[in-house]
This record gives structure tokens, C-alpha cells and sequence, in this order.
């Protein structure tokens, strides 16, 4: 084999081990987080107190601007950069309380990883199963590439939660626009159910 013939070998088998290695790399980010996670919540007396610790822990792990753009759907764009701001700041709090309240403190989640896969370039699913509780839940995380890999949304036994809160969101947007969707945040904080 030529330098050229080489050259293209190595090239190509570069561009088939890319998608694995991005599923590695996605699936020890998803480790990471979920152990930390559970780490913090073993630590931890209450959810109010969890809830602060685990903050930090999901700002490293999860882009909650992507997550409210697309929670908010196309309506996002017509967003003054203040009400963007806003509703990330009342997303991000919303997904915390949501997160951190799926807990029960002393109790120890078990999770199985499965195959990640990549279903397009600079982006990861992983898989999982939950077993919480006495009962099992399928979770896939969805990771994007974006300023290292970061969690875009999760599914949740089929039903994606960015995608819920879409369906949400579009309705309050069609309603009232940008401050009708302001206010369901602010709402939705504030009244966690």
C-alpha cells in the first residue's frame, strides 16, 4: 500500500470509530452525571436541601438554553433577549425542582446503560433503565455536542420532557405570546406539583 492508499485507510478508519467514540464519550458523560447525582442525594437530609446541591452538578451536565428553546418551540425567536433570559433562568429552576424532586432521599436508584448509539453526527443517545422504587423505567438521554457534550432532553418510558413541555409552552405561546409563557414558567416554579 502507497503513502496515499495509507493515508486514506487511516482516514477512514477514523471516520467509522468517530460515532463510537462519541457514544463512549456521550455515555461517560451520562455516568458522571448520574453518579454525582446520586452521591449528592445520598448526602443530603431533605429535597430543599438537594435541590441546591444538585444545581451545580446539572449546570455542568445539562444546556438548559437548548433545552428551553426548544421546550419553547418556534415562538422562541420572536423573545426579546430579556424574556430569553428570563425563561432560561425559570427553566432551568423548573427542571432542578422537577429533577431533584423525582428523588426520595435514602433511596438508591439502580441504573443499567445500554448501547448508545449516534442517530446524527454531534449527537447521542444513551439508553438506560431505572430500576427506583420496586419499579423500572426506560430512560434515553439525548446529548448534543455542543460545548462538550451536554444533556439536551430526556425520554422518559417514551415521552420526551422537553417535548411535553412543548406542547405546553406552544399553547400558552398561541394564547398570549411570549408573556403568557413567562407567566406558565413562573407559575409552574412556583407551584411545582
Amino acid at each position: 500500500m502507497n503513502i496515499s492508499g495509507s493515508f486514506f485507510f487511516l482516514a477512514a478508519l477514523v471516520a467509522l470509530a468517530f460515532p463510537a467514540m462519541a457514544e463512549s464519550v456521550a455515555e461517560q458523560r451520562v455516568r458522571a452525571a448520574n453518579d454525582e447525582m446520586i452521591a449528592i442525594a445520598e448526602r443530603c437530609s431533605s429535597n430543599e436541601v438537594l435541590m441546591q446541591k444538585v444545581r451545580p452538578v446539572l449546570e455542568k451536565y445539562l444546556s438548559f438554553p437548548a433545552m428551553t428553546r426548544r421546550a419553547i418551540g418556534p415562538g422562541w425567536k420572536t423573545f426579546t433577549p430579556d424574556q430569553q433570559s428570563k425563561a432560561i433562568g425559570l427553566f432551568t429552576d423548573l427542571i432542578i425542582r422537577r429533577y431533584a424532586g423525582r428523588y426520595t432521599i435514602g433511596e438508591r436508584p439502580e441504573v443499567t446503560y445500554k448501547a448508545p448509539t449516534t442517530p446524527a453526527p454531534g449527537r447521542a443517545e444513551v439508553p438506560t433503565q431505572v430500576l427506583y422504587k420496586g419499579s423500572k423505567y426506560e430512560v434515553i438521554y439525548r446529548l448534543e455536542q455542543s460545548e462538550g457534550w451536554r444533556i439536551t432532553d430526556f425520554v422518559v418510558e417514551g415521552v420526551s420532557f422537553v417535548g411535553n413541555y412543548r406542547s405546553q409552552f406552544d399553547a400558552q405561546y398561541q394564547k398570549g405570546g411570549a408573556p403568557a409563557v413567562l407567566t406558565a414558567l413562573t407559575n409552574a416554579v412556583n407551584n411545582p406539583k
